[in-house]
């Protein structure tokens, strides 16, 4: 799995076209998976920040307790651009949950609004792939990374 700097190091260019399409839109939809194994969506801020993607909610949320119990997720950066000219990015790992007071509070602190540090079920993303998917023209145009491989970029039309 990589951290978010680590996908940096790997994959430039796919990294800074994800992120861009993440902060395009205040709204993610993150996927997990719920105590009987069925699919849950819920929406999601995330954040970029300190070589991380931060994955912030209630902690007392049903997504909190998905990956609490299993960490694996989906994150989609919903397109607004129907015509996908930008991308459509997806992300998914695990999320590791940090209790670490001080790297909670250190997060809170960064916040546009104040949140208590309590009110915040806070984990770090791990990525295992990436992928930005857009049109160029009369193509269908590819951009992926999976863990244990090389970043590559696939064309369809």
């Amino acid at each position: 799995m990589a951290s978010w700097a680590e996908l940096e190091q790997i994959a430039p260019e796919l990294a800074a076209a994800l992120q861009r399409r993440f902060a395009a839109h205040k709204h993610a939809l993150l996927a997990t998976i719920r105590r009987d194994g069925s699919p849950r969506i819920s929406g999601i801020e995330t954040t970029f920040r300190d070589g991380e993607l931060w994955l912030a909610m209630m902690p007392d949320s049903w997504k909190a307790a998905d990956l609490r119990r299993d960490p694996r997720f989906a994150l989609h950066a919903a397109p607004i651009d129907l015509d996908l000219v930008d991308g459509d990015a997806k992300v998914g790992g695990r999320a590791i949950e940090v209790a670490d007071a001080e790297t909670v509070a250190r997060y809170a602190a960064g916040l546009e609004h104040d949140l208590s540090p309590s009110d915040i079920g806070l984990f770090r993303a791990e990525l295992t792939d990436a992928s930005l998917t857009r049109v160029q023209g009369d193509w269908l145009v590819i951009d992926s990374w999976r863990e244990g491989e090389a970043p590559k970029q696939r064309r369809r039309q």
